[in-house]
């Protein structure tokens, strides 16, 4: 192998793939990332096992071949490097030399033979879809997920395709987050499950363009090509719960709020509330909505809003965290609350926008 290149584009692909790659492994390959040098293209391969990433580069000539270096250290040569070196890389035996300049690295190679990555995904499903619309489904519900949850079903998000739809679902048992998005998926039904670390490698990956993204569905993996970089995940094995059983149904209660004072409000009085429960009491009354929290030290916070209300009194205790997630996740300037009893769900949504849909279960105070 032997290339040349501009160090800003050589370290492109290669930060672009460092997302995966971790400094401690159990395998030490896994702590390289793969380089490979093909038809006037520079592949950078990077994998924990569960996703791969590939980022490519065009080189003007060269000589072909593939070899596996430590990650880390290629990308901090990089960086360190001037913004206008030009970068001679070549393998001589077991060793790759990188040169700039004045500066030679020789980093120490493990065989590209050895290097796991994932050829074909025996894909069923293809579609594309604007970028920017695919990151605001994830961004706008990836924060539901669990984290080490035993129900291991729950570590990662449902990807649902419904039709002209696609659906994305994340829940900890706790809170519930929904969104719908237009996509042209065809008129298939399909469940997969998407693991945590490959939800925030995707929404760190995506952008805010209106360039399409290309979406694979395998019975195993998810691909999506963005640009010149091809995302791999491997797919939970495991049956999603019923998640339209737990949206809360004709709520009798509804109120309006403007949403950055309510959340405001949320986020004053939750600096009083129980730091390890989180826990603050609502208690609602025509045309106006007070917010209590309490801690062990005897501390207390009040805060009382004025808003559209006009059904019966209510007292109910919920997860501050939750609420203010949720509103968070709500575009626009108005959000709609809807309760039925203290121990019932609280659906919030965006008036005039069914396409988004959050629900969090009461706590006792």
């Amino acid at each position: 192998m032997k290339f040349q290149a501009q160090r800003e584009t050589l370290l492109k692909p290669v930060q672009a793939v460092m997302g995966v790659v971790e400094r401690r492994q159990t395998m030490p390959i896994l702590s390289n990332v793969l380089l490979t040098a093909s038809g006037g293209e520079l592949r950078v391969t990077g994998t924990d096992l569960e996703v791969e990433l590939v980022s490519g580069i065009a080189l003007d000539a060269g000589q072909d071949g593939e070899v596996t270096v430590p990650g880390r250290k290629l990308l901090d040569i990089l960086k360190a490097l001037p913004d206008d070196a030009v970068i001679q890389v070549s393998q001589e035996k077991e060793r790759l030399i990188i040169r700039s300049g004045k500066s030679r690295f020789t980093l120490s190679t493990l065989p590209a033979t050895e290097f796991p990555i994932i050829e074909d995904i025996n894909a069923q499903k293809h579609f594309e879809m604007p970028q920017a619309t695919f990151k605001t489904l994830l961004d706008r519900t990836a924060f539901s997920m669990a984290q080490q949850d035993v129900r291991y079903y729950l570590n990662g998000l449902l990807l649902e395709l419904r039709g002209e739809t696609l659906r994305a679902v994340a829940t900890d048992g706790h809170r519930l987050a929904l969104y719908d998005v237009e996509a042209a998926t065809g008129d298939s039904r399909l469940q997969v499950i998407v693991p945590r670390k490959g939800v925030l490698e995707l929404q760190r990956l995506l952008g805010d363009g209106d360039n399409s993204v290309a979406v694979e569905i395998g019975s195993n993996h998810i691909r999506v090509e963005i640009d010149r970089l091809r995302f791999t995940s491997k797919l939970i094995d495991g049956r999603f719960p019923e998640y339209e059983r737990v949206i809360p149904q004709g709520a009798d209660k509804e109120l309006v709020a403007d949403r950055q004072l309510l959340k405001e409000a949320l986020a004053r009085t939750a600096i009083l509330s129980n730091e390890k429960y989180r826990g603050i009491r609502l208690t609602l009354a025509p045309g106006a909505l007070s917010l209590q929290a309490h801690n062990p030290e005897q501390e207390e916070a009040e805060e009382e809003l004025e808003l559209d209300y006009t059904g019966g009194e209510l007292e109910i205790g919920f997860n501050v965290t939750y609420l203010m997630d949720a509103l968070g996740a709500v575009h626009g300037e108005s959000v709609k609350l809807g309760l039925s009893d203290s121990n019932s769900s609280c659906l919030i949504e965006e008036p005039g926008n069914p396409s988004a849909q959050y629900v969090v279960m009461p706590m006792r105070l």
